[in-house]
């Protein structure tokens, strides 16, 4: 898997547009899945995309979404 399919807290919050707090807090109830390589996270796009297509929107596993402005 080259580099680039590997994301931070800080690329997965902008891709998913989730606040980075609640990324945190998904991460680590093991909600969303993701590595944590020492102190940080890391997301493979693959596991994200996969995630998001079969997440229910109205789990708990999945936020609701920021409007867009």
């Amino acid at each position: 898997m080259p580099p680039s399919d590997v994301m931070t807290i800080d690329q997965l919050s902008e891709y998913l547009q989730i606040a980075k707090s609640t990324l945190y807090k998904l991460a680590q109830e093991g909600k969303v899945p993701g590595q944590k390589v020492g102190k940080h996270w890391r997301f493979h796009k693959d596991a994200i995309d996969t995630w998001i297509k079969n997440t229910d929107p109205d789990s708990e596993g999945m936020p609701p979404q920021r409007p867009t402005p």
